[in-house]
C-alpha cells in the first residue's frame, strides 16, 4: 500500500468537476485544492502557524532551492522539512525540473540529467533522476514529483516528442530510485519512523499536441503510481490553448488517481481547471503579486498602488474575513507599500493566499451542493475580467 492514497467522494452532474479526499502520513487534503507555495522552506512573508489558521492543507516546498541553500543534506539532519519549517501538515515537493528548465542557457540537458549553474553564485552542478529522488527523500515531503523535462512553448514536435521520451525514461529511473531507497528503510524510516512514508507522482508532458499527450500518458499510468501531474502548461501559452489542452488530457489519467495541474492559480484558471476534473492546483502568483501591491478580492483585482486609494479607508475587500480586511483600510495598505515596509508584503499575502484558498473551499461546497455551474457563474459576475 502506497503511503499517499485518494478517495473519490462524488462527481458534479454537469461537469467533470470533482470532490475527493488525499489521505498522506500528515493528514487529510479534502479536494480540489490550492497549495500554497514554500519555495524555499517558507511560504513568503507568512508563518507556518498563519498559513495554516487560513485552511491551507499541504503546501508545497522547492527541491532545486532547498538543494542549493540550506542543502537538503542540513534539512535532512534537521529532520526533514516539516521539522526544519515547523509545519505539521502535508508537504508536496517539485522535483527541480521546471526550475532547471527556468535557466535557460545556464544548463544543459543530457540523458544523464541536467548540468547547470546556479542562479545564486554560479557555480556547477548535475541534478539526474536519482539525485531529484536523493534530494526529496532527504527532505521528506509526502508527495515527491518525478524529475521531468518541462518543454517550452511554442516548440517543434520533434523536440516535444524527444522531451517527452526522455521525461519516461527518467521516469522509470525516479521510481527505480525510490523503490530502492524505500526498501533499503526496512520498515524504518529516517523521518517518521514507520517505513517509507513518501510516495512518488509521475508527469504527463506532450506540449500542445494531443497525440503526444495520449502517449506520455499512456507511459506514465503504466507505472502505476499514486498519482499523476500534468506538466508543460502555463508555459507561455494562451489560457484557450492551456484549456483545449487540458481537455485532451484529464480522461486520459486514472480516475481513481489524484490529477494534479502543476504550476497554475489564477481565478479563472482554477474555475476551469476544476470543471475539467482537475484535483489540485499550485502556483506563486497570490505571493508575488501580493509583493508588488495586487490584491485579488470578490469584485477583481486592486493595484493598491493607485493614487485613488489614499484616502481609502474602506477594507481591501468588503466581502473577505481575513485578518487584513478585518483590521486595515486600502489608505493603510497603500501607505506601507509606499513606504516599501515588510508588513505591506505580510498583510496583502494573507488577503491573497485567504481569498483562493476560502474560494476552493466555496467551490468544494458548491460540488456538493450540484451547483458548481452556478457558482462559477456567479464568482466570474463580480470578479470581472481576467
Amino acid at each position: 500500500m502506497t503511503a499517499v492514497t485518494f478517495e473519490l467522494h462524488k462527481t458534479d452532474p454537469r461537469t467533470k468537476a470533482r470532490r475527493g479526499t488525499v489521505t498522506t502520513p500528515h493528514g487529510k487534503i479534502d479536494t480540489p485544492v490550492f497549495m500554497p507555495v514554500g519555495t524555499a522552506a517558507t511560504v513568503k512573508a507568512m508563518r507556518p502557524e498563519q498559513v495554516k489558521d487560513m485552511g491551507a492543507q499541504i503546501i508545497l516546498n522547492n527541491t532545486y532551492h532547498l538543494y542549493l541553500r540550506p542543502g537538503h543534506e542540513i534539512v535532512r539532519e534537521a529532520g526533514g522539512s516539516h521539522k526544519f519549517m515547523n509545519w505539521d501538515g502535508p508537504i508536496l515537493t517539485d522535483s527541480g525540473g521546471f526550475q532547471v528548465f527556468s535557466l535557460g542557457k545556464m544548463r544543459k540537458i543530457s540523458e544523464e540529467g541536467v548540468k547547470f549553474q546556479s542562479h545564486i553564485d554560479g557555480s556547477r552542478h548535475m541534478i539526474s533522476p536519482e539525485k531529484s529522488m536523493e534530494i526529496q527523500h532527504a527532505l521528506g515531503s509526502d508527495i515527491m514529483m518525478a524529475f521531468d523535462e518541462c518543454a517550452p512553448w511554442p516548440a517543434e514536435r520533434r523536440y516535444v516528442e524527444e522531451s517527452l521520451e526522455l521525461t519516461t525514461r527518467w521516469l522509470a529511473r525516479c521510481k527505480a530510485a525510490h523503490d530502492e531507497y524505500a526498501a533499503s528503510l526496512g520498515g524504518e524510516s529516517q523521518i517518521l519512523g514507520e517505513g517509507c512514508n513518501q510516495s512518488l507522482f509521475g508527469i504527463m508532458q506532450g506540449g500542445t499536441y494531443k497525440d503526444l499527450r495520449e502517449r506520455s500518458a499512456e507511459q506514465v499510468v503504466a507505472m502505476d503510481l499514486p498519482g499523476y501531474g500534468i506538466g508543460g502548461l502555463s508555459v507561455g501559452e494562451p489560457k484557450e490553448l492551456m484549456y483545449e489542452v487540458m481537455d485532451d488530457c484529464v480522461d486520459l489519467l486514472p480516475k481513481d488517481k489524484p490529477r494534479y495541474l502543476m504550476g497554475v492559480g489564477s481565478p479563472d484558471c482554477l474555475f476551469e481547471g476544476v470543471e475539467r476534473g482537475i484535483d489540485m492546483f499550485d502556483c506563486v502568483l497570490p505571493t508575488r503579486i501580493a509583493r508588488h501591491g495586487m490584491a485579488m478580492t470578490s469584485q477583481g483585482r486592486v493595484n493598491i498602488k493607485n493614487k485613488k486609494y489614499e484616502r481609502d479607508f474602506t477594507p481591501l475587500d468588503p466581502n473577505c474575513d481575513c485578518y487584513t480586511c478585518r483590521n486595515y483600510s486600502r489608505a493603510y495598505l497603500r501607505h506601507l507599500f509606499k513606504c516599501d515596509e515588510i508588513l505591506s508584503a505580510m498583510l496583502m499575502t494573507t488577503h491573497n493566499l485567504h481569498f483562493l484558498i476560502k474560494t476552493m473551499k466555496n467551490i468544494r461546497q458548491a460540488i456538493d451542493e450540484d451547483r458548481f455551474l452556478e457558482y462559477k457563474k456567479e464568482f466570474f459576475d463580480a470578479y470581472g475580467k481576467f
